[in-house]
């Protein structure tokens, strides 16, 4: 790991409240803020065989089948830690 620049090894000695951060302009706007810009969570190949009415289905919305699957399951795996449900 190189080394850090010793103004950034200082700051990560101080505590939070102690860095000045008076000259950083403080944003009020944030229509235009991007969620999720800069996250890309770690994706994993799997092979997963579904039923081809499914497969059809995912299709028929166009381009992006793969991240439609991801979405749907994301939203269940969200759903199932407020209640689990047996399929």
């Amino acid at each position: 790991m190189p080394a850090l620049d010793p103004e950034l090894q200082a700051l990560l000695q101080m505590r939070d409240e102690d860095i000045d951060t008076s000259d950083i302009p403080e944003i009020k706007d944030w229509s235009k803020a991007v969620v999720g810009k800069f996250y890309r969570p770690i994706k994993e190949p799997v092979t997963i065989r579904l039923d081809s009415d499914v497969v059809a289905w995912l299709k028929s919305a166009g381009p992006g089948y793969q991240t439609r699957i991801n979405a749907l399951l994301r939203r269940a795996m969200a759903g199932g830690r407020r209640r689990q449900t047996r399929i």
